[in-house]
């Protein structure tokens, strides 16, 4: 059962690399027509077909080497009960097989996040001039402090409060995100819903802000983008290489 369910874990992996690597030639792909040398006469004939279709698909792959009649007498051997291979063998061939698949997949998305960062790389570029030209210029504001990483804040009330959390607790505040252009992109007032985290699981920017506070205090903290999400950004709702302006309440503390 074991073995099973880590053959269908790499038919998996396999299944997603095949589908990333095709996503690129599928408009010159041509579809195969049906072989008419099989009889399906039964639903157990077509299931069996398309089972074996299905398995050649996803391990045709120039890593794998796939060997058409190795395999056929191999699915022989173990509808009879036997195998050439022990199953420490199998599982030892599986997992180097399973690595090298992984390594692929990886050197894949390095390679694609390389692409998308050239491609945005004017864009990151002016965001970073910006974003610093407005820390430079904030830093300066009456009320703001910068921390040694560069995160910079603002006490906008204190509460009555007299502890602080620490990283390895959970949270409840209240919290509006902006970028430097005043632009919300999230709010938990807009929502008229606290947020609850563990604070060690958000931006940095966050957990070295939020331990600053005490419970009742309404922070106004400046984060610059390698604070935040980095040089890519988040989705649409980010840009790239951007400073994150929020205003949070610290409302209670979980242990």
């Amino acid at each position: 059962m074991k073995l099973m369910k880590y053959f269908l874990m790499l038919l998996l992996t396999i299944s997603v690399i095949t589908a990333q690597t095709k996503k690129s030639t599928s408009k010159t792909a041509k579809t195969a027509k049906p072989a008419a040398a099989v009889t399906l006469k039964t639903s157990a004939d077509s299931c069996s077909y398309a089972i074996g279709q299905n398995i050649y698909a996803n391990l045709k792959d120039p890593l794998i080497q796939l060997n058409v009649d190795i395999l056929i007498e191999s699915l022989k051997d173990a509808a009879k009960g036997n195998s050439s291979l022990t199953q420490e063998q199998i599982v030892k061939v599986l997992t180097a097989l399973n690595t090298k698949m992984q390594e692929k997949q990886m050197a894949m998305q390095k390679e694609e996040e390389e692409k998308k960062r050239a491609e945005m790389a004017p864009i990151i570029d002016k965001n970073k001039k910006e974003g610093e030209t407005f820390l430079a210029e904030n830093k300066k504001k009456e009320g703001v402090q910068t921390t040694e990483s560069g995160l910079q804040y603002k006490v906008l009330s204190k509460g009555t409060g007299t502890v602080s959390p620490k990283a390895t607790d959970k949270v409840k505040v209240h919290y509006k995100g902006t970028l430097i252009d005043g632009k919300v992109f999230d709010s938990s007032y807009d929502r008229n819903e606290p947020a609850t985290f563990p604070l060690n699981q958000v931006i940095k920017g966050w957990t070295e802000g939020v331990q600053l506070m005490h419970v009742g205090d309404k922070f106004q903290f400046f984060i610059p983008y390698d604070l935040a999400y980095g040089e890519m950004g988040r989705g649409e709702t980010i840009p790239p290489a951007s400073v994150l302006v929020f205003e949070v309440e610290l409302l209670g503390i979980e242990q």
